[in-house]
Parts: structure tokens; C-alpha cells; sequence
């Protein structure tokens, strides 16, 4: 037995169309020298189709875990035990949002995804004033990254694990989509 990444990622992919999302790209990264990788999926909700919120999912796949978890498969007796569920991969979600002319205060915006998106799917919410020139007003881009965690155990087994967090994303991902707009207008 072993875990099929590729096979998770592509699994990934189809099941959030099954949530009210589009997929467009799929990357797949590996580091040489420490063989960590990372499968990289850009989707948008599909009401957002050419609109101004992205969403990236990344998988970090740290070779340890794998490894570790593969050693646990070889020194079992059977190919019916199942391991013990200690081997997990963080899945991140972060959300592109364009410069904000109008931005939301980031303590009730916090507040309101942390009410979308529970203990499932905690986000993490920030934002970076930048000026092009020192004469430019601020331009504020939001950061908005999520985090999951992935069972090899249960991908191993095939359960299906991550219904909750693409609802919960897809949650987010619409209630951005219905305020960006008025972020992005110039104040009157």
C-alpha cells in the first residue's frame, strides 16, 4: 500500500467543482535538495468567473511524513491494519484580492470569515500598505490564507475528508466576492 498524491490532487481538483468552483491551473514544485514538494491548484468560485477574487490551494508534502508513514505500512503484519492516524499534509487556501481603494476594517472582516469559515478552516487575515511614490496615496492589498490538514491516513483508506473545508472556502471565496467591489471603489 502506499499514498497517491497525484491521484489525492487530482481527486482535489474534481471534488471542488463539486463545490461551485473552477480550476484552471495545477502546478507541481519539488525541491531537489530536500525532496519537499508542493501541488499547487487555482480556482475561483463560479459566480466570480473573470472577476476579482482567485483562490490558490497549495499541498505541502513533506517528505518526513511520507516516509514516516511509509515505514509504519512496512512494519505492519497485515494489509488490512490500519495505521495509526498521526500522518498529516497541510493544506493551504490563499485568496487574491487586487488593491483596495476602500478597504474593510481587518478586525470585523476577521471576525465575519471566522464566522464563515469555523475551527474547519481558521483564516488568518492581513494587509500591507505599499506606496509606488512618496506622493502616491497607500494602496492595501489584503492577505487571506486558510489552513487544513490532510489524513494520509485517510487518503490511504479512501475516505473522503475535506467536504466541510471546501464548503467553508467556497463560503469564504462568495463573501468576498459580494464586497470586493465596494473595497475597490475610490473613496467619494
Amino acid at each position: 500500500m502506499s499514498v497517491d498524491i497525484a491521484g489525492f490532487v487530482t481527486d482535489l481538483k474534481e471534488h471542488a467543482t463539486e463545490h461551485g468552483f473552477h480550476v484552471h491551473d495545477e502546478r507541481h514544485f519539488v525541491e531537489t535538495y530536500s525532496l519537499r514538494q508542493s501541488w499547487e491548484v487555482d480556482l475561483h468560485p463560479e459566480a466570480g468567473c473573470g472577476g476579482p477574487i482567485d483562490l490558490h490551494v497549495a499541498l505541502d508534502v513533506d517528505p518526513k511524513v511520507i516516509l514516516s508513514l511509509r515505514e509504519a505500512l512496512d512494519e505492519m503484519d497485515s494489509d488490512f491494519e490500519e495505521p495509526e492516524n498521526v500522518y498529516h499534509l497541510d493544506l493551504f487556501f490563499n485568496w487574491a484580492v487586487p488593491p483596495l481603494h476602500s478597504p474593510p476594517d481587518l478586525l470585523v472582516l476577521a471576525t465575519d470569515l471566522a464566522g464563515l469559515a469555523g475551527l474547519t478552516l481558521p483564516v488568518e487575515v492581513s494587509a500591507i500598505d505599499s506606496y509606488g511614490a512618496v506622493t502616491d496615496a497607500p494602496e492595501r492589498r489584503l492577505t487571506l490564507t486558510g489552513r487544513a490538514s490532510v489524513s494520509l491516513v485517510d487518503v490511504l483508506m479512501g475516505r473522503d475528508q475535506l467536504c466541510d473545508v471546501l464548503d467553508r472556502s467556497h463560503e469564504v471565496s462568495e463573501y468576498l466576492l459580494d464586497r470586493v467591489g465596494g473595497w475597490m471603489e475610490l473613496p467619494s
